[in-house]
């Protein structure tokens, strides 16, 4: 796929995918309406949102520009994307949405926010589970069963998994 392609395709899926599950639900849930809360709790949770922002901005970026395709199902990489955060965790964009989810929760003190991403966590694994893997295990076989052994799926490493 071409970058520009590739670029604008992934876009209207960053704006689709997590602006809906971590945006747009979130604020029809909550209104984003502050409720009395601990003032360090809500440093936190916009320290918790620049940083998972900033995770899913690299992390679709790296589709682009290391594997020529998007995240989304309908467009994906020509590569296996195993660069940047991706040498410390498998999912860093479901990492980075769930954290922007509990960002959410703690900047505006909103705690139906807590088992909303208890199942938007179900869902993604389950995602991962039934439909990535198997799928990446097809289109990139031994090169992903080497990266999926060396690279934890949920939980970074320290080091970063470099490719031998």
């Amino acid at each position: 796929m071409q970058t520009g392609k590739a670029a604008l395709g992934s876009t209207a899926f960053f704006v689709l995918a997590p602006g809906g599950v971590a945006g747009l639900v979130p604020w029809l849930l909550t209104r984003w309406q502050l409720q009395p809360f601990w003032l360090p709790f809500r440093i936190l949770g916009v320290f918790v949102l620049v940083i998972a922002l900033a995770v899913l901005i690299s992390a679709f970026a790296r589709f682009v520009t290391e594997g020529f395709g998007t995240p989304a199902p309908v467009a994906p990489p020509d590569r296996l994307v195993v660069g940047g955060l991706y040498r410390h965790v498998r999912n860093p964009m479901y990492l980075a949405v769930l954290s922007l989810i509990l960002g959410q929760a703690l900047l505006f003190g909103q705690w139906i926010l807590m088992p909303y991403a208890v199942v938007v966590s179900l869902a993604f694994a389950a995602m991962v589970h039934w439909h990535e893997e198997p799928v990446l295990r097809r289109d990139f076989g031994a090169q992903y069963d080497t990266y999926r052994a060396a690279v934890p799926g949920w939980w970074p490493r320290l080091r970063p998994w470099r490719q031998s």
